[in-house]
């Protein structure tokens, strides 16, 4: 089981970007999807994250900016972020509560794309 993510870039501030995430592989199901973020020199924070049944939550700092919706059937989440600010620079990082098989086991698993880049230029 593996999530890809894409969609990152340089923007100008005030721009707009849409990250994707897919997973793929053995899945049965996923639970609770997110997007996290780590900026140069900082801790890896929360930015968004959306419930299989599509309840969402924002950090702060995105309320009003960012969109978080998933596709169940693609096992996809995306994350379109609007009014990007400088300070949103950052590696986005999708993640995901994967149940997957593996042979004949199940086994629940959280799951973490490889990171994409986003650049906001003032």
């Amino acid at each position: 089981v593996q999530l890809q993510a894409s969609g990152g870039g340089l923007v100008q501030a005030g721009g707009s970007l849409r990250l994707s995430c897919a997973a793929s592989g053995s899945i049965v199901s996923i639970d609770d999807m997110a997007w996290y973020r780590q900026g140069p020199g900082k801790q890896r924070e929360l930015v968004a994250d959306i419930t299989r049944g599509g309840s969402t939550s924002y950090a702060d700092h995105v309320k009003g900016r960012c969109t978080i919706s998933r596709d169940n059937a693609r096992d996809t989440v995306y994350l379109q972020m609007n009014s990007l600010k400088p300070e949103d620079t950052a590696v986005y990082y999708c993640y995901a509560d994967i149940l997957g098989r593996f042979g004949v086991n199940l086994s629940r698993n959280d799951c973490w794309g490889q990171g994409t880049l986003v650049t906001v230029s003032s």
